[in-house]
């Protein structure tokens, strides 16, 4: 048996891949309890510094959540869905758009339903002009539940994302680029190459800064100006006694290349 989530490190970047290519890299809850995992380690290897994420396969990055997994657990009944279903891809894409290092989806295919609200969570996204994206959960007769609803509107604005969330109908990756959904569009064969080139030109920077940014960022867009702008000061203070920030400055003021330590 497969594993559903590959996993590979080289120069500090983790390249982690969804690994159902027969059902499209469909979102079962094993696989998102092992990219769970996966996230857990990597947070914990000073060594990678980030993560590009993507699907196996030359026609899916994720087609969405697994429909007959999920099947059972609404047969099951209210609770059940709610613990099994919407917990848990919501604690995904959380503990995807939180992550201290740099999340950068790179799309090779079908985004639907999940695999949408994944690009939606991570950082940054690239897109092969292959690409092609869809809210089709108001098809099944119901919302989208792993933070489409939350996240889509934030990055598009309220009438772009109602149009797509009620509509359902997919729309490509050049579209994706209009309303903000990716950073930018790639020739297909390029797609991860153009992923690990943005990726070096992050890593090349403190990682507590790279992460301070992340957080204050996330944390800010749920949040009013001024306790936004109190979270970048926290961000701020927490960077102040470390070797990085000095090391900065002294690198700028003698016109040298910085020695980040990452503490």
């Amino acid at each position: 048996m497969s594993h559903p989530i590959l996993f590979e490190t080289s120069d500090g970047i983790a390249l982690v891949t969804l690994n159902r290519p027969d059902r499209l890299n469909a979102l079962s809850y094993g696989l998102i309890d092992r990219l769970m995992a996966v996230l857990d380690a990597i947070e914990a290897d000073a060594a990678v510094r980030a993560v590009i994420l993507t699907g196996a396969g030359d026609r899916a990055f994720s087609a969405g959540a697994d429909i007959h997994e999920f099947a059972g657990s609404v047969r099951d009944g209210r609770a059940t869905a709610i613990r099994d279903f919407v917990r848990r891809g919501q604690a995904m894409t959380a503990r995807l758009e939180a992550f201290r290092k740099p999340v950068i989806a790179a799309v090779n295919g079908l985004a639907f339903g999940g695999g949408c609200e994944i690009t939606e969570a991570v950082h940054l996204a690239v897109a092969s002009e292959r690409a092609q994206f869809a809210k089709p959960e108001i098809n099944l007769g119901m919302p989208p539940t792993f933070g489409g609803t939350q996240r889509l509107p934030r990055l598009t604005g309220r009438k772009r994302a109602l149009e797509l969330l009620l509509t359902g109908d997919p729309f490509s990756a050049q579209q994706a680029l209009e309303i903000g959904l990716v950073n930018k569009v790639v020739a297909h064969d390029a797609l991860l190459p153009a992923a690990r080139e943005l990726a070096t030109h992050i890593i090349r920077h403190s990682p507590l800064a790279v992460g301070a940014v992340i957080t204050a960022v996330t944390r800010g867009l749920n949040m009013g100006i001024s306790e936004g702008l109190q979270v970048e000061s926290e961000q701020f203070a927490a960077l102040v006694p470390s070797h990085d920030l000095g090391e900065g400055i002294d690198a700028w003021i003698a016109r040298r290349p910085p020695n980040y330590a990452g503490r």
